[in-house]
């Protein structure tokens, strides 16, 4: 079907209640009976991962399988920001002075309105980090530090795939969402972003009780007592679907990434400049 005619379909039907009930199938049982079309269909590296496909009870549980340990090795350079999701870079480069992206990033949304209303980040760093059907859908964390606040923002379930979000205006900063914080020495204030996306029925972090896309309430947190965060710790995970975004202050490091590029968990893809 043309992305534009999914684009348009989707405007006019119930996006959230199609993503919860696409989540209730998904964790009901007899859908592990499409586990094997879906490995095939969209290409999952099945040498990757633990067990067999019969060993997973539902979609859900093998959209979030564990990788075999060992495959995805963290970079130990003191300088690095590693990728936190296996993903394709979709887009990366400096925030303008208004919060905006800069015209050459090919999509735009207001960052402060992204992470719930931080205006530090004007002027920074972004990378969006695209998650496919195929990929491996825990999230981790890129760099050391403590993780001091959280923040959910119910939003829409639009599709993030390009030809969404060239048609609807700051789709990333629109759609629902879970931002974690990460202090750190080196990089001042890491900001991941958890964006949901049609069929995205649940998002779930390790640092909060929070489920995405169940009583749609807004909620934040400032931990009083900060939660360390060690970089390749797994963060969270999406329970079908979508995207990373990794905002960052002004000055704090230079990407290392080539748009259109495959990433892996671990790998470095920025070095912070107040890291050596």
């Amino acid at each position: 079907m043309n992305d534009a005619l999914i684009v348009s379909l989707l405007s006019i039907v119930p996006k959230s209640l199609g993503s919860k009930l696409q989540g209730v199938v998904g964790r009901s049982g007899l859908s592990r009976h499409i586990i094997r079309w879906y490995a095939d269909r969209y290409g999952v590296n099945t040498d990757e991962m633990v067990g067999t496909l019969d060993d997973y009870p539902s979609l859900q549980e093998f959209f979030v399988r564990p990788l075999k340990p060992g495959l995805r090795p963290i970079d130990p350079g003191v300088d690095s920001l590693v990728s936190p999701a296996d993903s394709r870079v979709y887009a990366f480069g400096q925030v303008q002075d208004d919060g905006h992206l800069p015209p050459d990033a090919g999509l735009d949304f207001d960052v402060v309105k992204l992470v719930g209303g931080d205006p530090r980040y004007k002027g920074g760093q972004f990378a969006v980090l695209y998650l496919s059907p195929k990929d491996y859908h825990r999230v981790h964390h890129p760099v050391d530090g403590h993780v001091t606040r959280w923040h959910y923002l119910p939003g829409n379930f639009w599709p993030v795939f390009e030809a969404a979000t060239k048609e609807i205006e700051g789709l990333f900063a629109v759609n629902e969402r879970l931002t974690v914080f990460v202090d750190t020495q080196s990089a001042g204030r890491v900001a991941v972003v958890l964006v949901a996306a049609y069929g995205v029925g649940r998002m779930t972090c390790e640092h909060c009780d929070v489920v995405t896309n169940t009583d749609g309430q807004e909620r934040s947190e400032d931990l009083s007592i900060p939660q360390p965060a060690q970089r390749g710790q797994e963060l969270g995970r999406f329970n079908l679907g979508s995207t990373v975004i990794l905002v960052t202050e002004p000055g704090a490091l230079e990407w290392e990434l080539t748009r259109d590029d495959d990433v892996k968990v671990g790998q470095r893809i920025a070095r912070i400049l107040g890291g050596a």
